[in-house]
């Protein structure tokens, strides 16, 4: 069994994430908001079932995905797009590719000690968070 990512997760860092925002093509005002905010992540991990809630003061997103299998996601809050999404495991690592309107979008996700890292891309931009586990 790859890792386990069960938990809450407090975020810590977030760096790029204005870059990240002006690739997926979001408004001025929305990125200064986002900029600002500390994000909780609380993920429930059952086998190769995830369910998924990114919670902060301003916005809240859920995200449920079965590893291996693509599904329709609707980016409803974030930039409000409709992607096909497929997770799949690289070793303990969760790599998500999104294919859209935008080139080179997804993320990763991997733990390291107490620390769950997420990688988010869009073209040609990389932005990095890291959360400690609660």
């Amino acid at each position: 069994m790859p890792a386990d990512y069960n938990g809450t997760w407090e975020m810590e860092s977030n760096e790029n994430f204005e870059g990240y925002m002006v690739a997926l093509g979001i408004d001025f005002a929305t990125r200064k908001i986002a900029n600002h905010l500390k994000q909780t992540k609380e993920i429930i991990q059952e086998g190769n079932h995830f369910k998924t809630k990114t919670v902060s003061t301003f916005r809240n997103y859920e995200l449920n995905y079965t590893i291996g299998e693509e599904f329709e996601e609707h980016t409803k809050g974030l930039d409000n797009r409709v992607v096909k999404t497929l997770v799949t495991w690289d070793g303990d690592k969760l790599i998500c590719v999104q294919k859209g309107e935008k080139k080179n979008r997804g993320w990763k996700h991997w733990i390291e000690g107490d620390r769950l890292h997420l990688e988010l891309t869009c073209e040609d931009q990389v932005c990095h968070q890291v959360f400690k586990k609660k």
